[in-house]
């Protein structure tokens, strides 16, 4: 009876082996996907401890109260950071409002509204604007951007908040105009042909249903230039002035948390040192906490 039913299921025991038979191919992958997974999760969970570890003497010395909300930096007695938090936040919404709608309707016009062969030649632009050093930006800030805003605001110096601004502003353009025009393009073709021969128009059909679509994406790279925006130290020292002080205006000189840090750790020691990398604790939070909102809106709105 075996024999009559291989003779007639000839290919059974051959898919019986191959069942049996392990492709190590795959589970080679699998494990290298899951340590490359593992190995970043590994090295934020290795810099958040290293941070909290060296800021921890400047926290028991002067509480987070005394760090957090003080106004005065005068090491080594006082380290309070208010003045910086306050400029990181000022700079990077100034940024953000200018930059934003800029680098949307830029990707909108490559993706949707240039012709190709003009596409073609704006696209390697904003790459190239992307691959700058931050210290041509700060030059560049420093050159063009400080004299005009001294000259048309006629004020004694022009290394202010707006300078800043300015600069961040068309730091953050390239990856807001990078992963919004991706995204704009990942919308399916179907939704745009559909909808213009329902008989809307080209831009509605832009604003109503393809920018709405590419949400997440937009998003997305609203965050990343959220956080070139908070995480510039070289432009920004060049073209804000970097006091210490509490900033009273646009118009005044400032000092934002990246460039704290940057300008002081070559000579601190000690406690001094300690409130350096407790600025970079803070830092850390308010760049998580900001990212977590941003994801969660957009989550809801998704939904």
């Amino acid at each position: 009876m075996t024999i009559a039913n291989n003779i007639e299921n000839p290919t059974k025991g051959s898919s019986l082996k191959a069942k049996d038979k392990i492709d190590w191919r795959e589970i080679f992958f699998k494990y290298l996907f899951l340590s490359s997974a593992a190995l970043g999760i590994l090295s934020l969970i290795t810099i958040g401890y290293f941070i909290f570890r060296e800021g921890y003497a400047a926290i028991e010395h002067s509480g987070i109260s005394g760090i957090v909300l003080g106004t005065d930096w005068l090491p080594p007695a006082l380290y309070g950071i208010a003045p910086m938090i306050v400029a990181s936040v000022v700079s990077t919404a100034g940024a953000v409002v200018i930059g934003v709608p800029i680098g949307v309707l830029t990707a909108i016009f490559i993706a949707e509204v240039a012709p190709k062969r003009l596409a073609d030649i704006i696209r390697p632009m904003i790459e190239l604007l992307a691959g700058i050093p931050s210290v041509v930006y700060g030059f560049f800030g420093l050159v063009i951007i400080v004299p005009l805003i001294q000259d048309f605001f006629a004020v004694p110096a022009g290394n202010t908040v707006l300078a800043g601004i300015i600069v961040l502003a068309i730091m953050i353009l390239p990856t807001v105009i990078t992963v919004s025009e991706t995204s704009i393009r990942a919308v399916p073709r179907t939704y745009k042909e559909g909808s213009l021969a329902l008989g809307a128009s080209h831009m509605f059909t832009i604003f109503k249903l393809l920018v709405p679509a590419a949400r997440s994406g937009i998003m997305t790279g609203v965050i990343l230039g959220v956080a070139r925006a908070l995480g510039e130290t070289m432009a920004i020292i060049m073209v804000m002035g970097n006091s210490p002080a509490m900033p009273e205006g646009l118009l005044e000189s400032a000092r934002t948390l990246t460039a704290n840090i940057a300008i002081e750790m070559s000579y601190a020691t000690g406690i001094h040192a300690s409130a350096l990398y407790a600025t970079g604790i803070v830092l850390l939070v308010f760049i998580m906490m900001l990212n977590a909102a941003l994801l969660y809106l957009n989550r809801e709105r998704a939904r």
